[in-house]
């Protein structure tokens, strides 16, 4: 791994344990999954910290814009084999809804609404193992 990839992942795991709360980015406090990746590349360096402005709970259910992945295309460019330090969308609803970084590929660390906190899980025999809908990695990583 690089020394950049050892940074997001420091910073990603710093938030394990953070509830999960909708639109929230305050580590320790609430974090969802989008919000918990502009924190963890925004506070390693890679990516200017950025509003990702209001969006529903549910977005991904009833528009046919995938927002989600836009915002990471913004930021990032889609890989075919995952790195360390990498984003993993999943699909939910109409599109890719889910983020997560890359520990070391299947392991995970995500904001997990299920989980209700940020965690770690193995993709491997999980319930989104199935979901997984594309790798992308930031620029700089």
């Amino acid at each position: 791994m690089s020394e950049m990839s050892d940074k997001v992942i420091a910073e990603a795991r710093s938030w394990i344990g953070t509830p999960w709360h909708h639109l929230a980015r305050v580590k320790g406090a609430g974090v969802d999954c989008a919000q918990f990746l502009v924190a963890v590349y925004a506070a390693a360096g890679l990516i200017e910290d950025f509003d990702t402005e209001y969006y529903p709970a549910d977005w991904f259910q009833h528009h046919d814009e995938p927002r989600f992945v836009k915002m990471v295309l913004s930021k990032a460019e889609r890989v075919d084999v995952p790195q360390p330090a990498d984003v993993v969308m999943f699909k939910f609803g109409r599109h890719a809804a889910h983020g997560a970084i890359v520990i070391e590929w299947p392991l995970i660390v995500h904001a997990y609404k299920d989980e209700g906190c940020v965690c770690i899980t193995n993709v491997e025999g999980s319930p989104i193992e199935h979901r997984v809908a594309g790798f992308y990695r930031v620029k700089g990583v």
